[in-house]
């Protein structure tokens, strides 16, 4: 019976698969031109491999839906992003950066304020699956345009110019781009026709303002911070991306992703690891009503690193005591950095502002390939909440290798698959409130395929038909998707009794 239903899934998705999407919307973000792209990715035998990408909920981009359309490249009257007139976009404008064979050496700011029924749009068409290549590498900023501390991004949203500034950008979707090399081995002209040099928290895209600002299908990778908000934005959607290969050797400041926003929600991203010798995390967040969901994460020195605000709106928002991170794959690898998968809490020196509340951790797939101790949660304070439930969290390393926390906190527990004799804490505390129930332990949680990093149940597998109920506030977020490889996403539907343990259902 599990066979018949799944299949009837796959069959529904690769129906859609073939049509070329360019953008989609995304529920609470855009209207009826709202979207996004397919996010298709580069040919077999280049970095990274070729991917058909279909994002859920793409709708295609209609260039009559809009007032003005600017088609950039080879063959158009824009030969590039340098010659658009930055300045002066408006509001329902689609910006179409076609694909070349070498790089748009060109970088940018994007001021424009869209409506939901009337966003700025910039995306790549792609060639054959090949991205249109932003790169910072020898990248000049158009002379004139008014391009705020250009040596902190390559793509840039947003131009504070301090108290008093109401000129916010919002309903901006970049996409379907690859946007690289913003980090100090690479030098740029200014927009005065200055030689320049990056900092070393350059991002390939800094969001510094912005309201309703989506990056979506894009690559980001090989500058010191891969996507940086700041705490001036809000409403940020990071969607279907391939994020790898960032930070600075030797420094712990740089992430894949480090963001602060009033409102953000990563969904159907591929994390990869950070660049050689860079000790960031992966995914490093600030944010109030942070919403992580469907990602694919490996590697970093956290997978997670979920600390606090230094803003009093933030802190004093409602949303700052709720974290969602549901239905994720984590990869711990052998060697990289912290042993702690997961960090809840604050880094700074004043624990006033670290999070408070819960986070609810549920139904996603946890995987360390440590020889040595792995820890899959470090709460900063003893009055916090961890709601952990039907969960696998699966060290390769076998019995009694695996820790809760660090031991603080306060945990639930609940219908997850844990390796077998797991510890509280390899630390001498103990977690002050502890409760457990509907627990499994074992060697094995019984995956479809290991070594092909098939993390489905295999239909023989103690996590079919075992979760449980989640908490009221968990329920408004329900798991109802799975992550797809790579960057999408396939319904998830629960074919037995009760939802699969872990990430996904058994496909059999």
């Amino acid at each position: 019976m599990r066979m018949v239903c799944r299949l009837s899934v796959q069959g529904h998705r690769w129906l859609f698969v073939w049509i070329f999407v360019i953008l989609f919307s995304v529920a609470g973000c855009g209207g009826s031109g709202s979207g996004t792209s397919t996010g298709n990715t580069t040919p077999p035998g280049t970095d990274p491999p070729y991917h058909d990408v279909n994002i859920p909920g793409a709708v295609e981009w209609r260039a009559d839906d809009f007032t003005s359309v600017i088609d950039v490249g080879p063959g158009h009257d824009v030969a590039s992003p340098c010659d658009v007139q930055w300045a002066d976009i408006s509001e329902s404008t689609l910006i179409r950066i076609y694909w070349r064979s070498t790089p748009y050496r060109c970088k940018w700011v994007v001021t424009a304020i869209g409506r939901e029924d009337a966003p700025v749009v910039i995306t790549g068409v792609p060639d054959n699956g090949r991205l249109p290549v932003i790169t910072g590498d020898d990248a000049v900023t158009p002379a004139g345009l008014y391009y705020l501390n250009e040596d902190r991004s390559v793509l840039k949203v947003g131009n504070y110019t301090g108290a008093g500034d109401m000129d916010v950008p919002a309903f901006v979707f970049i996409e379907n781009l690859d946007i690289r090399s913003g980090r100090p081995a690479f030098d740029f002209t200014d927009r005065y026709g200055d030689p320049a040099s990056y900092r070393s928290n350059a991002a390939a895209v800094h969001i510094e303002e912005g309201d309703h600002i989506t990056v979506r299908g894009c690559y980001i990778h090989d500058a010191g911070n891969g996507i940086f908000t700041s705490h001036l934005t809000r409403d940020i959607l990071i969607s279907g991306n391939y994020i790898y290969d960032n930070g600075i050797d030797s420094r712990i400041y740089e992430h894949n992703t480090y963001t602060e926003s009033m409102g953000i929600v990563y969904e159907y991203n591929r994390f990869g690891p950070l660049r050689t010798n860079c000790p960031g995390n992966n995914l490093k967040d600030r944010s109030a009503g942070t919403i992580i969901r469907y990602n694919w994460i490996e590697g970093g020195n956290r997978q997670l690193d979920l600390v606090e605000t230094e803003y009093e709106t933030f802190f004093n928002d409602p949303s700052y005591d709720e974290t969602f991170v549901y239905g994720n794959i984590l990869i711990e690898p052998d060697g990289a950095g912290n042993s702690q998968m997961i960090h809840y809490g604050g880094d700074g020196d004043d624990d006033a502002f670290y999070r408070r509340g819960v986070v609810y951790l549920y139904h996603n797939t946890l995987v360390s390939t440590r020889s040595g101790n792995t820890t899959l949660i470090r709460l900063s304070t003893d009055n916090v909440t961890a709601d952990i439930r039907n969960n696998i969290v699966y060290t390769v390393a076998g019995a009694g290798r695996l820790a809760l926390t660090n031991g603080h906190g306060i945990i639930h527990l609940n219908g997850n698959w844990l390796s077998r004799d797991y510890q509280y804490s390899f630390e001498a505390e103990v977690p002050d409130v502890l409760t457990e129930a509907d627990n499994m332990t074992g060697d094995d949680p019984g995956f479809l395929d290991f070594s092909a990093r098939e993390f489905q149940p295999a239909n023989s597998s103690p996590c079919i038909d075992t979760a449980v109920a989640l908490t009221a506030a968990a329920a408004d977020y329900p798991v109802d998707m799975s992550y797809a490889k790579h960057q999408s996403g396939d319904d998830r539907e629960t074919i037995g009794s009760r939802p699969d343990v872990g990430a996904f259902e058994s496909p059999e």
